[in-house]
Order: structure tokens, then C-alpha cells, then sequence
């Protein structure tokens, strides 16, 4: 399993850190493939973007090309959650969330010599660029616009509330490790609702390397192992649980589920 405690984010990219990250979810992904396709894609947009055009006419160029010529976006239809976040079916598709296509755009800039970085605002992940005259541009990763300061606004307080105000703290540039967490963390939720609980345990333990012997991680990789039947371990991260948070509401319920694992080991058997 990939051990990300030991990866160094100044010589890898945050998208080719996910890119071997899935592939140690998935065996069924190819990691030299997924790259060849995105190569692909960033000698294509490299015809036409010369590096003789200012940073604004980089960007604007590489936008047109990412949302308007390939056609990246955010579908309608009901595709499932992890489509949208699996790297291989977002090129295919060319439909992510936020976070996919954030990440890929991200990559593409960075190989074009454009510095965009990733920012997990209250609603979703946008992208924050600076041009040569220090002032920030922020971009939503779903549509590529450019987005102003009253938008902004405007989202926290359809999404959040009324009275939310937007902070500095809103726009600061996020860690790989804090985006990649939130990914997976999205990743797990939709494999779970699929269930696809194989893929959920991996995702888990993954998870776990970057939060470990955290009760509410330990507690959900219990409730997939109860539902992968592996009763034993179930209950040992279920009590874990328990014992670290006893004044949690849910852990009532997490007692109940114990008990009822209890009963079906006595059956079991």
C-alpha cells in the first residue's frame, strides 16, 4: 500500500500523488496508461499556449481550451458519485466535481509553468492564481469562471447561513495532504452508498495513514468490516470507538450495532 507519510509533495504533484493513490484502491487502474492520457492532453494544449503570452492570456487560454474545446464540466445527469472523482472515467467522460477537475487543471497549468492553487472554501474546492501584478484570481474548478468576491459572498450565505461572512480564512491556500483527505473522505462516502465495500476498506485505510487512530475513522472502517462480515475486527474498531468518544451521541447507536454483530457471531457459530 502506498505510504503517504513518505511522499515528498515538492517533487510529486498533488494529482500524480491521487493518480497512485487510486491505483492502490483500484486493480483494475493503470497508472502508466492514466498518465499517458493526460500527457496526451497537455501536448495538445501546448500548441496553443505560447509562452510569450502574459499569465492572464495563459489562463484565459488554457480555460477556453479545458472547458469550452474539451468540454470539462460537471454533469446533470445522475452519474455516481465515485465517476466523478475517479481520474480515468473523469478523462473519459469529461465530467468531475470540483475536486477532480481542480486537481486536473492544477496539473495541466503546472506543466505550462502556471502556478493555480487548490482552496477548500466552505462550498466546495475553488482555484486561487495570482498574476505578475500580485492580485488573486479565484476559479471555479466546475465551469472554469472566474469568480468575484460578492459571489463568494453570495455562496456562504445560500450554503452556510444568511449572517456567514466571507473570511480570509475562507481563501487560503490548502495543503495536498488536507485535499487529498477530503477527497478520500468523499470517495469512501460514495463507495459506501454503491456498495462497493471492497473499494470503501481500501479507501479506509488509507485514510488511516493520514488520521491515524482516529476514533471516527476507526469507526467507520468497523462499520465496513461488519459489512463485509469480518465480525472480529468490526467490533474491536466498533469498541475502539466507544472507549475514545463515550460522549458522542452516536455511540449509543455504535453499542447497539456491537451488540448486534454479537448476536450474529453466536449464530454464526
Amino acid at each position: 500500500m502506498i505510504d503517504l507519510n513518505n511522499i515528498n509533495f515538492s517533487e510529486m504533484s498533488l494529482f500524480e500523488v491521487m493518480v497512485k493513490i487510486i491505483a492502490n484502491i483500484r486493480f483494475d487502474f493503470c497508472e502508466s496508461k492514466i498518465m499517458n492520457m493526460y500527457i496526451k492532453k497537455i501536448q495538445e494544449v501546448s500548441l496553443f499556449i505560447s509562452d510569450q503570452l502574459s499569465e492572464m492570456k495563459k489562463l484565459e487560454q488554457l480555460l477556453l481550451i479545458f472547458y469550452k474545446n474539451w468540454n470539462f464540466g460537471c454533469s446533470t445527469d445522475k452519474y455516481k458519485l465515485s465517476d466523478m472523482i475517479w481520474l480515468d472515467t473523469v478523462i473519459l467522460s469529461n465530467q468531475g466535481n470540483s475536486f477532480s477537475l481542480g486537481i486536473i487543471l492544477i496539473y495541466i497549468a503546472s506543466q505550462l509553468n502556471m502556478i493555480i492553487k487548490p482552496v477548500i472554501f466552505p462550498t466546495q474546492l475553488i482555484l486561487k492564481f495570482q498574476n505578475l501584478e500580485k492580485k488573486f484570481f479565484y476559479i471555479n474548478p466546475i465551469d472554469g469562471e472566474i469568480l468575484s468576491k460578492h459571489t463568494l459572498k453570495a455562496w456562504l450565505k445560500g450554503n452556510i447561513s444568511p449572517s456567514t461572512e466571507l473570511q480570509d480564512s475562507d481563501l487560503q491556500e490548502s495543503t495536498s495532504l488536507i485535499v487529498i483527505q477530503k477527497i478520500l473522505d468523499m470517495l469512501k462516502i460514495a463507495l459506501i452508498e454503491e456498495r462497493n465495500i471492497e473499494l470503501a476498506l481500501n479507501v479506509s485505510n488509507i485514510l488511516l495513514q493520514l488520521k491515524p487512530k482516529d476514533p471516527y475513522e476507526v469507526r467507520d472502517r468497523g462499520l465496513i468490516f461488519s459489512q463485509l462480515k469480518c465480525y472480529h475486527v468490526a467490533i474491536s474498531d466498533l469498541l475502539y470507538f466507544v472507549e475514545q468518544c463515550p460522549e458522542d451521541p452516536v455511540s449509543d447507536i455504535i453499542k447497539m450495532q456491537i451488540n448486534s454483530i454479537e448476536r450474529k457471531k453466536v449464530i454464526l457459530h
